[in-house]
C-alpha cells in the first residue's frame, strides 16, 4: 500500500491492519445529489424494478458499476470498467489528495452506528484474524472477482465487527466525528450518513494499536472477501491487492441488527411444497396478515425450529419437526449449536432431503426483504420460505470454532451505502 509518511504502518502485529488509502468519491457539484448516486450493497438489490429505479435516480448511480447490464458477464464487466474510467475522466469521480481512514456514520430509525473505513490485510480463516461464519457460492465469488478483476477497484466495502476493549481508535471516532464531514446525504430510507478522513498520523497509530489487538467477524459481504483472497492468490507479488475494503464497525459500542435472508424456491409452488412435507412438519395455516405471520414465526422459533411458507396468498407455520428425520439428515460431526440452526434444518432436512431443491440460483433466490420475497413468490407460482434471525452471539461463537453457518444464514445492518467511497488499486 501506498501510505508511505504514516505513522501507523510502522504498527506490526498479528491482529487486524487497517491501512489509510486515496479515496475515490463523487464531486458533488457533477451530481444531481449524493443520495441519488447511492445504492444498497450489490446483493441487496434485487428486484428488477429496484435496480431499474436506481438507474433512473441519477445517470451515474453507482449500480451502474456494481451491477453493469447487458447480455454476457464478460461485457458487464467491461462496461462497467469502461464506465469507471470515463467518469473518472470527466471528473464525476475524484481521488482524495492524500491516502486516509475514514470515519463513516450512519443515523435513523433510532439507531446511531459509527465505524471506520480503509483498506484491510487479507488474511485466510486458519489465521484466525478474520472470521467467516458462512458459506459462500461459488459462482457469484467468480462473477465478483472478474468485475474488480476488469475495474481494477473495489466498489462497496465489507461490513466487519469486532468487540474493542479500549478507547483508543473510539476515542479517535468520537472526536473526529465533532468535526465538520467530507459529506452529508440522508438516503431514500430515511437514513443519514456522514463521512469524515482520518490522516493525523497520531490518531492513525492510536487506530492501528487498538486494532491489532482484535479479530474481526464477517457481518456482511462473505463473497467479496472470498473474492479478495482469490484475487490475492492471483497476484503473488505483494502489493494493493493484498488489501480489501472494509468498514470496521465495534459493536461493543454500536450493536448491530440482526435480520433473517429468505429463500424464494422459483419450481416450488405452495402446494407442492406442504405435501412433500407431509407430517415430518407440524404445519398451521396462519390467517392474517405479513406481520402477524412473523410474529408467530418468531413464538415458534423460541421452542424449536420453524418456518413460513408464503406465496399462494396464505401464510403456513412450518415447525415441530420429526425428531427421526432430523437425526438422519443432519450432519452429526457439527457443534450442536450449528446442528439447531433453522438454516441448517432447512438446507439439511428441506431443502436436500424433503423437497430435493439444488441450492443453484434457477432454484433459489435469496432475498433480504419480507414483504419482497413474499411477493415475488406469488408472482412467480413459487415458494417464499420465511426465515427468523439468529443471535450475533451464537454466529461469533460458532465462528471462533471455525463452523460456518450455510450461506445466507443472517443479514447484519445497517449496511454501509454503496458509493460514498471507493477504492481504484491503481492509486495504492
Amino acid at each position: 500500500m501506498n501510505t508511505s509518511g504514516h505513522a501507523a504502518d510502522d504498527v506490526r502485529a498479528p491482529g487486524l491492519r487497517l491501512s489509510p488509502f486515496r479515496g475515490l468519491r463523487y464531486v458533488p457539484e457533477r451530481v444531481g445529489s449524493l443520495a441519488a448516486v447511492t445504492s444498497p450493497p450489490y446483493d441487496v438489490v434485487v428486484r428488477p424494478d429496484g435496480l431499474h429505479e436506481l438507474e433512473s435516480a441519477d445517470p451515474h448511480n453507482i449500480v451502474r458499476l456494481i451491477l453493469p447490464q447487458a447480455i454476457t458477464a464478460g461485457t458487464r464487466h467491461r462496461k462497467a470498467a469502461v464506465t469507471l474510467d470515463r467518469w473518472l475522466a470527466d471528473g464525476i469521480l475524484a481521488p482524495d489528495p492524500e491516502p486516509a481512514l475514514y470515519v463513516y456514520e450512519q443515523r435513523g430509525d433510532g439507531l446511531l452506528q459509527r465505524g471506520l473505513i480503509g483498506a484491510l490485510e487479507l488474511s485466510t480463516p486458519a489465521e484466525g484474524i478474520v472470521l467467516p461464519h458462512e458459506d459462500v457460492m461459488p459462482h457469484v465469488v467468480e462473477d465478483r472477482a472478474a468485475l474488480m478483476r476488469t475495474t481494477g477497484a473495489n466498489l462497496e466495502p465489507l461490513l466487519l465487527t469486532y468487540r474493542g476493549d479500549g478507547d483508543g481508535a473510539g476515542a479517535v471516532i468520537d472526536r473526529v466525528a465533532e468535526r465538520e464531514p467530507l459529506l452529508a446525504t440522508t438516503t431514500e430510507d430515511g437514513f443519514q450518513h456522514r463521512l469524515w478522513a482520518v490522516t493525523n498520523p497520531a490518531d492513525l497509530t492510536a487506530v492501528a494499536t487498538e486494532l491489532a489487538r482484535h479479530q474481526a467477524l464477517i457481518a456482511d459481504g462473505h463473497h467479496r472477501w472470498a473474492t479478495y483472497l482469490r484475487l490475492r492468490e492471483e497476484h503473488a507479488v505483494p502489493g494493493p491487492w493484498n488489501h480489501g475494503l472494509v468498514l470496521l464497525v465495534d459493536t461493543a459500542r454500536y450493536p448491530l441488527r440482526v435480520r433473517a435472508i429468505h429463500r424464494l424456491l422459483n419450481r416450488l409452488p405452495v402446494a407442492d411444497a406442504l405435501a412433500a412435507v407431509g407430517d415430518s412438519f407440524r404445519v398451521t395455516r396462519l390467517d392474517g396478515s405479513l406481520s402477524a405471520a412473523q410474529q408467530a414465526l418468531a413464538a415458534a422459533t423460541s421452542e424449536g425450529n420453524a418456518f413460513v411458507l408464503a406465496g399462494d396468498g396464505s401464510f403456513h407455520l412450518l415447525d415441530r419437526p420429526d425428531p427421526d428425520l432430523l437425526a438422519r439428515t443432519i450432519r452429526a460431526d457439527r457443534p450442536e449449536a450449528w446442528r439447531t440452526l433453522d438454516a441448517t434444518v432447512l438446507h439439511s432436512t428441506l431443502l436436500d432431503h424433503v423437497w430435493r431443491i439444488p441450492d443453484a440460483p434457477e432454484d433459489i433466490a435469496y432475498i433480504h426483504d419480507t414483504r419482497a420475497a413474499v411477493e415475488q413468490a406469488e408472482r412467480r407460482g413459487g415458494t417464499a420460505v420465511l426465515m427468523h434471525p439468529v443471535k450475533e452471539e451464537v454466529v461469533r461463537d460458532l465462528a471462533r470454532q471455525g463452523v460456518t453457518m450455510p450461506r445466507k444464514s443472517t443479514s447484519f445492518g445497517p449496511k454501509p451505502a454503496t458509493g460514498l467511497v471507493l477504492r481504484s488499486l491503481a492509486l495504492d
